[in-house]
C-alpha cells in the first residue's frame, strides 16, 4: 500500500530564477578575476579564477539538473529525473578536487621560484569577486536541495578565497613577500578540496541508497512498533530519492482478523509518524503473524528465502 500524499512534504523547491542570475554574475567574476590574474601575475588570483570556472560549471549543471528534476515521471523513470541533480553534484565535487590538485602542483613550483605580483590589481579583482559571491551565496543559503547547496558551497568558498587573496595582496603590498601568493593558493586548494569531499560523500550516499543523514533505522523501527495495532516490522529500507526527498518501504505485522478499514487506520497513523521523522514517501506491506519472512529489521537476502521475493 502506498502512503497517501501529504502536501508539501515530498516537494523540494529549487530557485531556478536565482540559479540563472547566479550563472550570469559568476561569468562576470570569471572574466574579472582571470583578467586580473593575468595582469597582476598572481597565481592566487588565477587559482581563484579557476575555482570560479568550476563554480560556473557547477551552477550551469545545477540549473540544468533543477529543470530536469521538474519533469514528470515516465514508465522508464518512475521517480522522475530527481537524481540528475545528485549526479551533477557528484561531478561538481570531483571537478573541484581535480582543480585543487592542479593548483597545489603549480603553487609548489611558485614556492621554489617566487614571482613578483601586482598587489593593487589583486585587491581590485578579488574585491569584485568577494562582493558578488557573498551576494549570491547568502541569497541561496538555506536551500535543502543538495545540488543548490553544492553551488552555494562553491560561492561561499570562493568568497573566502577572495578575502584571503585581498589580505595576502595587502601583505605583499607592504612587505614585498611574494611567497604569500603560492601559500594562499595552497590554502585555497585545501578549502576547495575539503568542501568538495563533503559534497561527494553525500552524493555517493544518495546514489548508493544509504540511510538519509539524521534518520536512524532503529529509531524509525521503534516508532513504527509503538503504534497501536502494530506487532512488528521487518524488511525495513530507508533511502533518499534526492536531497530532501526521503522514502521508506517495509513489512508490518498486524492482527490477521482486522478489516481493511481498521488496517487503513493503522496505516494512516504510521504515515503520520513517518512524516514527523522526515520521511514523506512510504510503501508499506501489511501481513499477519503467519508471514514467511524472517523477523529481522534488515532484509535477509539469502538463498533460502529468495523464492518469496521479499527482498526485491
Amino acid at each position: 500500500m502506498d502512503g497517501h500524499d501529504h502536501s508539501g512534504v515530498f516537494h523540494t523547491h529549487a530557485p531556478v530564477g536565482k540559479m540563472k542570475q547566479a550563472f550570469i554574475f559568476t561569468l562576470v567574476i570569471l572574466v574579472v578575476e582571470f583578467s586580473g590574474g593575468l595582469i597582476s601575475h598572481s597565481l592566487a588570483l588565477l587559482s581563484d579564477a579557476g575555482h570560479v570556472l568550476t563554480d560556473l560549471a557547477a551552477i550551469g549543471l545545477s540549473w540544468y539538473a533543477i529543470n530536469q528534476s521538474n519533469k514528470p515521471p515516465t514508465e522508464n523513470l518512475t521517480y522522475g529525473y530527481h537524481r540528475t541533480g545528485i549526479l551533477a553534484a557528484l561531478i561538481n565535487g570531483i571537478a573541484l578536487i581535480f582543480i585543487a590538485i592542479v593548483i597545489i602542483i603549480e603553487a609548489y613550483h611558485r614556492l621554489l621560484q617566487p614571482e613578483p605580483v601586482h598587489s593593487l590589481w589583486m585587491i581590485v579583482s578579488a574585491g569584485i569577486g568577494l562582493s558578488i559571491n557573498l551576494y549570491l551565496g547568502l541569497g541561496l543559503r538555506g536551500e535543502e536541495n543538495l545540488n543548490v547547496r553544492s553551488a552555494v558551497l562553491h560561492m561561499l568558498g570562493d568568497a573566502a578565497a577572495s578575502a584571503g587573496v585581498i589580505l595576502g595582496a595587502v601583505l605583499i603590498l607592504y612587505t614585498k613577500w611574494y611567497l604569500v601568493d603560492p601559500i594562499l593558493s595552497v590554502l585555497i586548494s585545501l578549502l576547495i578540496a575539503l568542501g568538495a569531499w563533503h559534497i561527494v560523500k553525500q552524493a555517493i550516499n544518495i546514489l548508493m541508497e544509504g540511510a538519509p543523514k539524521g534518520i536512524s533505522l532503529s529509531t524509525v523501527a521503534t516508532a513504527i512498533r509503538q503504534i497501536q495495532g502494530v506487532y512488528d516490522v521487518h524488511d525495513l529500507h530507508i533511502w533518499s530519492i534526492t536531497s530532501g526527498k526521503n522514502a521508506l518501504s517495509c513489512h508490518v505485522v498486524l492482527d490477521g482478523t482486522l478489516s481493511i478499514r481498521d488496517s487503513q487506520a493503522i496505516l494512516r497513523n504510521i504515515e503520520h509518524e513517518l512524516i514527523h521523522l522526515g520521511i514523506g514517501h512510504s510503501t508499506i506491506q501489511m501481513e499477519d503473524a503467519g508471514h514467511p519472512h524472517p523477523d529481522s529489521v534488515l532484509c535477509a537476502d539469502d538463498a533460502s528465502h529468495q523464492g518469496h521475493g521479499h527482498c526485491q
